[in-house]
């Protein structure tokens, strides 16, 4: 039987997202209970798998990685298991970080990561462009992030705002 989540374990998620280097002591006051039971919390949170991993937040430009693309791919389904294939040789491409199924115009999208416009060139002329599983794709190049949440948006148990109904 699954275990439930209730309002203390999504504050608990709220503060590990916000900052997975928290001290137990830190999240405890913060949840507004002991160590040892919030420790329990987490792990149950871990052994439910709701808590995949803790990830250091990198500054790709900090680290030489000042291009980064998403990429629209359109698959060849005509050729035989086009989605599987395609996605087994993505895995080998490091500078790919994100692969999304989408809907629309495209049925994939890529985001990828490069130190600069010739390390993509190359990537998209001598790796995705030869994918024999992609029909077509088109690039767009992020000029600027305004937003890179990694919080997700679960219910806290705050008080939502009621919206005013309009005068008709």
């Amino acid at each position: 039987m699954a275990k439930k989540i209730d309002k203390t374990d999504l504050l608990v998620l709220k503060e590990l997202q916000e900052n997975c280097r928290t001290t137990n002591l830190k999240l405890a006051e913060k949840v507004k209970l002991s160590p040892a039971p919030t420790l329990e919390r987490v792990k149950k949170l871990e052994r439910m798998q709701v808590v995949e991993g803790y990830h250091a937040k990198i500054n790709p430009d900090k680290v030489g990685l000042n291009v980064q693309t998403f990429v629209f791919i359109a698959l060849a389904w005509k050729k035989e298991n086009a989605f599987n294939k395609f996605i087994e040789k993505i895995q080998d491409i490091p500078e790919v970080i994100e692969c999304h199924v989408i809907t629309g115009e495209a049925d994939i999208i890529l985001k990828i990561i490069c130190k600069d416009k010739e390390e993509y060139e190359k990537l998209l002329f001598e790796k995705l462009s030869q994918i024999e599983e992609v029909d077509h794709l088109r690039t767009q190049f992020i000029l600027s992030t305004v937003k890179d949440s990694k919080v997700l948006p679960l219910d806290y148990g705050k008080p939502r705002r009621r919206r005013r109904k309009a005068n008709t």
